[in-house]
């Protein structure tokens, strides 16, 4: 059986993200562990992640893990990033995602020709992205997570303004974490592939895993239009 490289290297980074013992199965199926540290999710919620077709799922107590277990083991893979399913089996109070998880290697990756656009490199605590995310307003700046990047921020002005912006935040397993967010009035463009698509091809130069991380299909479908895969999902449950 042939071994997906770019899956590999996507698991890896999750299963260090639990921060106890834990793998995918490789036949598929449902893990569950207890890790009141995990990165899957907000402290004391229960954390989903699917890839491949196995998933991993922590939780905050043993008591918690056990009572997850008995219900997410019963729904198909697929089903336990489902925020739908996963609500017919246990007493949820809110749910993060499910977001899709995304990744690119270098000969997966179809970068986008700028055309007459200008991309811009601004630090990333460059003040005009501030601007930007005053345009986005608050919930798509939150969505979009671009006051967290560590590299440089890749932009597209118009009239002065930046109007579309992308960069990454260095995750463990020297993953690259994509943050895009375009203004409203000027999103449908093509902006957003046009600034992503610098991103991940700095991503790449420097040997990193370009990660795209959505809920929304039209972020989605950026992310597949520059060759990124879905592999997954991530769902954070807080029980009731």
């Amino acid at each position: 059986m042939s071994v997906d490289p770019l899956l590999v290297r996507a698991r890896g980074l999750w299963e260090r993200l639990a921060s106890v013992p834990v793998s995918f199965a490789p036949n598929g199926g449902v893990r569950v562990v207890v890790s009141a540290e995990s990165g899957l999710c907000p402290a004391g919620w229960v954390g989903v992640v699917t890839l491949g077709g196995s998933a991993i799922v922590t939780a905050p107590s043993e008591d918690t893990a056990a009572m997850v277990h008995d219900a997410l083991t019963g729904l198909p893979v697929e089903a336990v990033a489902d925020a739908d399913a996963v609500r017919e089996v246990l007493s949820v109070a809110r749910v993060l995602g499910p977001a899709a998880l995304a990744y690119v290697s270098a000969d997966g990756f179809r970068p986008v020709d700028p055309g007459l656009l200008t991309v811009e490199r601004l630090p990333g605590e460059h003040q005009d992205l501030r601007g930007l995310e005053k345009l986005a307003g608050e919930e798509d700046t939150g969505e979009a997570g671009l006051e967290e990047i560590t590299s440089p921020a890749f932009v597209v002005r118009q009239g002065g303004h930046v109007v579309a912006a992308a960069g990454y935040r260095v995750w463990p397993g020297r993953t690259a974490h994509i943050s895009v967010l375009t203004a409203p009035a000027w999103r449908g463009r093509g902006l957003a592939r046009t600034a992503g698509s610098a991103t991940a091809a700095h991503a790449l130069a420097a040997d990193l895993l370009p990660q795209w991380r959505a809920r929304v299909p039209a972020s989605r479908r950026v992310a597949l239009a520059l060759g990124f895969r879905e592999l997954g999902a991530q769902l954070s449950i807080e029980l009731a």
